[in-house]
């Protein structure tokens, strides 16, 4: 059975600046990203959004995270109406400026290979009658249906509470009008279910299944239409998750909290927690409890557990392994050490990629720096790409990290995967780059389009820093 795929909604870490929300989404675990198409991340309407995409696509891809491309920002549109207008306006215009968002937002999708693009119907305006709003919705539909077809995109629409198109039944009517296209999937959100379907939200899935591209998760009490937290609401999330393994999924399942972006990673971390508890194969459930009891039980656990839960789960598996330990154990990076030396690589490649998770609240600290150290001494491209992520750049010293940051340029490791890249980025390090570039280019040799475009981006910062 295929584990299932989380991801975090960009909309839920929106005091982040997009570089930095996908590492945190990535540093902690996740699989993939709901990207929202916004002024403050990614803007469909700025003048430079080729070059924005090419980055985004870069980073996406040196994070190994999924995409779905979202479409709900609420004031993209219209600074004074919030998600307006939509497909349902009785003004021709506006119904037009929707259905170009959603083919650039198909556009956008395209380029950045996202699993799917995700809208809904919105709500009829007084006086519009349901027949004429439902019209409207079908025919701005059937053109985006077209625009996706070419483009190759799946599209997700989403029931949404309090909107034209609010249930499954709601959505089957519409895609049979529109003659139940390929392209036009489902978005299924689970506290949606909760808060309106008649039966309970593992049923959904199930009757969802045949158009399923794209699920959104959050906890949510019945008839309530309040996004929250895990555990908050009455939601019984194992029966959901294993609904979705029966039925085949395998797109992402991604965490829904617009309203937590003040405590973002935090709210992060303890979602996918729950999911990966709620989720969590009978082994893991028992292991995790052996390492909480008795933390050098790790030692035997730690190199099966891929084998005994499926290759497929096990970072995932490993990295609840590694949280049951520094949960218990009051000085965890020795344990850490041992694990890493004693592991083959697919062993230590985990321990790094977890730093970033266990230390979310300072529990590890800098004494795991050794292991970045020993990676960072490797050829191994794996154990170095995981070497530069977020603990790295939260610990090391700044001419460490440079060094860091050259031996991926010498090793065609894209700069993409480097944590904090411009935050940390300084005059030294553009020194470092300027001579290298050089190098190249007096030997003949092309100088990695990555690197160019860090060049091009310290001068234009410069030339806006003096105007």
């Amino acid at each position: 059975m295929t584990p299932l795929r989380f991801g975090y909604g960009t909309n839920g870490l929106g005091d982040h600046r997009l570089d930095e929300a996908l590492e945190v989404i990535a540093g902690l675990g996740y699989g993939g990203v709901a990207l929202t198409l916004d002024r403050g991340h990614l803007d469909p309407y700025t003048p430079d959004l080729g070059r924005r995409l090419a980055r985004a696509r870069r980073k996406l891809s040196a994070l190994g995270l999924g995409v779905v491309v979202e479409t709900g920002a609420r004031y993209l549109l219209d600074p004074w109406r919030k998600h307006a207008p939509t497909l349902l306006d009785s003004d021709p215009d506006g119904r037009a400026r929707r259905l170009d968002l959603l083919r650039r937002a198909v556009g956008i999708a395209a380029d950045l290979e996202a699993e799917a693009v995700s809208f809904w119907s919105g709500t009829p305006e007084p006086g519009v009658s349901h027949d004429q709003a439902f019209e409207h919705l079908v025919d701005g539909c059937a053109a985006i249906v077209e625009t996706a077809g070419l483009a190759g995109v799946r599209l997700g629409f989403e029931p949404e509470p309090g909107m034209l198109v609010a249930d499954l039944e709601g959505y089957e009517r519409l895609r049979e009008a529109l003659g139940n296209p390929d392209a036009f999937g489902l978005t299924l959100d689970i506290g949606h279910c909760q808060c309106l379907e008649p039966v309970p939200p593992a049923e959904c899935v199930r009757r969802a299944a045949p158009w399923l591209v794209n699920v959104q998760i959050e906890d949510m009490r019945r008839g309530v239409h309040e996004h929250l937290e895990f555990g908050q609401g009455e939601i019984d999330f194992p029966p959901v998750l294993a609904a979705l393994a029966d039925v085949g999924y395998q797109g992402l399942v991604s965490v829904e909290l617009p309203r937590h972006g003040h405590s973002g990673p935090r709210t992060a971390a303890r979602s996918l927690d729950a999911l990966r508890t709620a989720s969590a194969h009978p082994w893991t459930a028992d292991a995790v409890r052996r390492v909480r009891d008795d933390p050098r039980s790790l030692t035997t656990l730690f190199p099966v557990a891929a084998r005994r839960t499926g290759s497929g789960s096990g970072d995932a598996v490993r990295a609840q392994l590694l949280q049951a330990l520094v949960g218990s154990e009051p000085e965890p990076a020795e344990a850490l050490e041992r694990l890493y030396q004693q592991g083959d690589a697919a062993e230590r490649l985990a321990v790094l990629r977890a730093l970033p998770l266990l230390d979310r609240d300072g529990a590890v600290g800098a004494a795991a720096l050794p292991l970045i150290a020993d990676a960072l001494r490797t050829n191994d491209v794996r154990l170095v790409t995981a070497a530069v992520g977020p603990y790295a750049a939260r610990y090391l010293d700044q001419p460490a990290w440079r060094q860091a940051v050259l031996k991926c340029v010498f090793m065609g490791i894209p700069l993409a995967a480097v944590a904090g890249l411009a935050r940390r980025t300084d005059t030294e390090l553009i020194r470092m780059f300027t001579a290298f570039a050089a190098e190249r280019t007096a030997a003949g040799r092309s100088v990695p389009d990555d690197l160019a475009t860090q060049l091009d981006l310290h001068d234009t910062g410069e030339r806006h820093a003096h105007l």
